[in-house]
């Protein structure tokens, strides 16, 4: 029996910076099999944490800044090659949950992760001018979306079950859903 597709679920943290960075975007500029992509502070949800963790621990990871969502800009689904450098280059679907915040200050000595070369703050405008460097034209759109004013939801619509954090004994299916109930 083929084991069941299931797409790759990401993270994403779109920062609009203030101050000498207002009007400005954090990115990361990481090597990819391409070259150097731009990106958002994103990465892969992990077993044992919920959506928002994910992203605070991937935006500190990729810039040393600590991230404090503020709400969940959308949610996407794509499809493209993998462009990890060190991965195959294989198709792969993405279900992205792209969240907004702010940042603290960069801790200092805190190190990058593995293959993000530096942060960089980037008006919209040299987001679009630069968008042949783009790790997913999902970078582009975030940011378009978020300059527009959209924002999908409140954190609070965002349910993590405790058995999701390793915290319980997992239920069964019987024991979590009445097969009798609509």
């Amino acid at each position: 029996m083929p084991e069941p597709w299931k797409p790759n679920v990401t993270v994403a943290a779109v920062i609009e910076g203030s101050g000498a960075n207002a009007g400005r975007y954090l990115l990361v500029e990481e090597e990819t099999r391409d070259g150097l992509r731009y990106n958002q502070p994103a990465g892969h949800l992990e077993p044992d944490e919920s959506l928002v963790d994910a992203c605070i621990r991937e935006t500190l990871e990729e810039t040393a800044h600590p991230f404090v969502p503020t709400g969940l800009l959308a949610v996407y689904l794509t499809r493209s090659i993998k462009n990890r450098r060190d991965e195959p280059a294989e198709p792969v679907t993405f279900l992205r949950f792209t969240f907004v915040g702010t940042v603290g200050a960069a801790i200092p000595g805190r190190a990058l992760d593995d293959g993000i070369v530096r942060t960089v703050w980037m008006s919209l405008d040299e987001l679009r001018a630069s968008r042949d460097r783009h790790r997913s034209p999902m970078v582009l759109r975030c940011a378009e979306d978020h300059a527009s004013g959209k924002v999908a939801a409140d954190l609070s619509t965002l349910y993590t079950d405790d058995s999701a954090l390793g915290a319980i004994p997992l239920a069964t299916a019987d024991d979590t859903f009445d097969s009798e109930s609509p």
